[in-house]
């Protein structure tokens, strides 16, 4: 792929983007950034405090007005997934793009010291969530003139290690639903949906797993971005059921 490094500030201009995790991490960055390339962010996340915090740094930056949605995917049912959708449609009149960033993870441990409810919870927000949330919303994108869904997996869900268990296997799980949604929506051109692996970068997730890694190991945020913000705008029209990884450490 050839990554342009710089978009134009309104790359994003009348879209309509909802960003899960958004309140830490690469979903943080990945909403400030929308926000900041001129699309309407849905802000989705348990912390309320959290999405107050992200709302007010969107709002700083003179970016439109987004929407904070408090939302716990462990728990949410599929009426709480429908009332989402009719309320991005009712609040912000549709819906252009979704990125799944919101992830689930325990701490590395051998196998036979994980528990059924672990492996349980991680599905139900690494893989049933993502699912569920981009079903109930799905009206929406069809309707929107050019609609992007990205997943964003870990890189252990593409090649299994000792020790990740339940985490690696419930993200393994989105390349297979990217790749049956991909098919099944081709009838839809408007509609595409991929998954992205960030590779090692400076997130809460990935200092949690490697506690003893230096910083200058893994790559930055901020260089991660120029993609989301790819297959969210325009410039990725066309492109559908990818599987993309990346390795942004400076070597």
């Amino acid at each position: 792929m050839n990554m342009k490094k710089d978009f134009s500030r309104d790359a994003l201009a009348g879209r309509v983007i909802l960003v899960t995790g958004a309140t830490q991490g690469i979903g943080r960055e990945a909403a400030l950034t929308f926000a900041a390339h001129g699309a309407a962010v849905v802000l989705l996340a348990r912390s309320v405090k959290g999405l107050e915090k992200v709302y007010d740094e969107v709002m700083a930056l003179g970016a439109p007005e987004p929407a904070a949605i408090p939302l716990d995917l462990l728990t949410a049912t599929e009426t709480e997934f429908n009332n989402l959708a009719m309320m991005v449609k009712r609040e912000l009149g549709g819906l252009d793009g979704i990125v799944h960033c919101a992830s689930h993870f325990y701490a590395l441990s051998p196998l036979e010291n994980q528990t059924i409810e672990e492996w349980m919870n991680q599905y139900r927000i690494n893989t049933v969530a993502p699912f569920a949330l981009t079903r109930a919303c799905l009206p929406l994108l069809k309707a929107a003139p050019d609609a992007s869904v990205l997943f964003v997996s870990e890189t252990h869900a593409l090649h299994p290690g000792p020790f990740w268990g339940g985490f690696g296997a419930s993200n393994a799980g989105l390349a297979y639903l990217t790749q049956v949604a991909a098919n099944e929506w081709d009838v839809y051109p408007n509609i595409r949906i991929n998954l992205l692996v960030p590779g090692p970068v400076n997130s809460p997730q990935r200092i949690r797993t490697h506690p003893g890694e230096h910083r200058s190991e893994r790559g930055n945020l901020a260089d991660l971005m120029p993609h989301f913000l790819y297959w969210m705008a325009a410039d990725s029209q066309g492109r559908s059921g990818e599987v993309v990884e990346l390795d942004l450490r400076q070597r």
